[in-house]
């Protein structure tokens, strides 16, 4: 399976008509329609009804839509999943995945209530028992898309919410090195503090720097940001369109390699260039 690669993927609480409504226009790459952390529990059945009209009415363009079920240990989460596989929503993420047994439950229960064929999961890795399954996890087929919770992984961690995220970059690099080992998406944490622009920045310059492909959002004012830095600058896109011309060109002379501005190019080099450039025309 081809995993997408948001650079922003905006959660959008289920029981918010207007703010579901006001997504349509928003810049963000994908949109997670929450019926889990955003919904109180005696809003979940009304929430799941909102969503599931506001996917039958569309106009979303090309934006990935998702929808966070309720964990399949809360009183919800089947619910959720026979609601969705009968109106054939095909993505859905799924919170606190501790292993792949989840994933094959979600996936089963989505093809009984009438999914025929594309279920994509994406899994959230939120505790400690996810990050130490995380390569099990990101083995299972059906999935896309890696997610960290990094809210809840602290907590379960018990470590502290510093600038440097220190006590969670071993689960970080683990969880983006699993995901790259599958060939998968994935996307950092949420930043709470919707205060703080230059923290925010920062957290989304050390995510990349991690080998995030882009970060999950709270609020539509993190939206520019996160497409910023987990996107395709100019400099960047001229630079790979040169290495893909140079590597034609010594193909063309029978060359193995290619020299570009004295540097020596090589097909890996010509493999990031090209995932540069698709990552460039998925924007557009």
């Amino acid at each position: 399976m081809e995993s997408v690669a948001p650079r922003s993927a905006l959660y959008m609480p289920g029981i918010n008509q207007r703010a579901m409504d006001k997504a349509r226009e928003l810049p963000c790459d994908a949109v997670i329609f929450d019926l889990e952390d955003a919904v109180a529990p005696d809003r979940k059945a009304e929430a799941r009804e909102l969503v599931l009209a506001q996917l039958a009415a569309g106009g979303y363009g090309d934006r990935v839509l998702v929808v966070r079920a309720n964990g399949l240990d809360s009183p919800w989460g089947e619910d959720d999943l026979q609601a969705l596989g009968s109106a054939g929503i095909t993505r859905v993420c799924l919170p606190k995945v501790s292993g792949a047994p989840t994933l094959a439950r979600a996936a089963t229960l989505l093809r009984h209530a009438g999914v025929n064929s594309g279920v994509c999961l994406w899994a959230m890795i939120e505790t400690p028992e996810g990050v130490a399954r995380v390569e099990e996890i990101c083995a299972f087929d059906e999935l896309e898309v890696l997610m960290m919770g990094t809210t809840d992984l602290a907590h379960e961690l018990r470590v502290a919410h510093r600038p440097d995220r220190l006590g969670l970059q071993y689960a970080l690099s683990r969880c983006v090195n699993a995901a790259r080992a599958r060939k998968l998406s994935v996307l950092d944490g949420v930043y709470l503090d919707l205060q703080d622009a230059d923290g925010y920045a920062a957290i989304c310059e050390q995510g990349l720097a991690l080998g995030f492909d882009g970060k999950s959002l709270i609020h539509p004012n993190q939206i520019a940001t996160a497409n910023k830095i987990f996107g395709v600058s100019e400099a960047r896109l001229t630079r790979a369109q040169r290495v893909v011309d140079a590597w034609s060109e010594a193909e063309a002379a029978g060359k193995a390699v290619a020299v570009l501005d004295g540097q020596l190019i090589e097909a890996m080099h010509v493999e990031d260039a090209r995932r540069t450039l698709r990552q460039m025309r998925q924007i557009s």
